[in-house]
């Protein structure tokens, strides 16, 4: 199979599998947080997969503990298939957008800015690990 069949495989795999993940866990925290106008949901996801891509980013970098034979595999199947099908930034440029569309300006922009900054946050602590786990 040429390499470039593998790599859009691994991503497509990948990228089935991540999707899943986004609805199952989105739907469990949906589930215990019924009564609430924000996106909690949505936003539980960003902050697993901003972590989740955060530590595969330290440990797919040249001085990554990851074997070079791993790290392309990891790179497009983990990182831009899984990472990429969890994660869930156009839904929650969607629903902000309801949100405003609705009027929920202070739960809107709750979104916007506790998405950014957990987000962020999850990424670099993702890496700070990734980077301890290369010792």
């Amino acid at each position: 199979m040429p390499e470039i069949f593998k790599t859009y495989l691994f991503i497509a795999l990948g990228s089935a599998l991540g999707g899943v993940g986004r609805f199952w866990i989105g739907g469990l925290v949906a589930e215990r947080m019924t009564k609430t106008v924000f996106p909690w949901n949505t936003l539980v996801v960003n902050i697993v997969g901003s972590f989740v891509i955060g530590i595969l980013g330290a440990l797919t970098m040249a001085e990554g503990k990851l074997s070079p034979n791993l790290r392309s595999f990891s790179t497009y199947f983990l990182m831009i298939g899984f990472c990429g099908g969890f994660t869930t930034f156009s839904s929650f440029s969607f629903q902000t957008l309801n949100l405003i569309r609705d009027g929920q300006w202070f739960y809107a922009f709750g979104n916007i800015i506790a998405s950014v900054v957990v987000c962020l946050t999850a990424v670099w602590l993702g890496f700070l690990l990734g980077q301890i786990l290369n010792r």
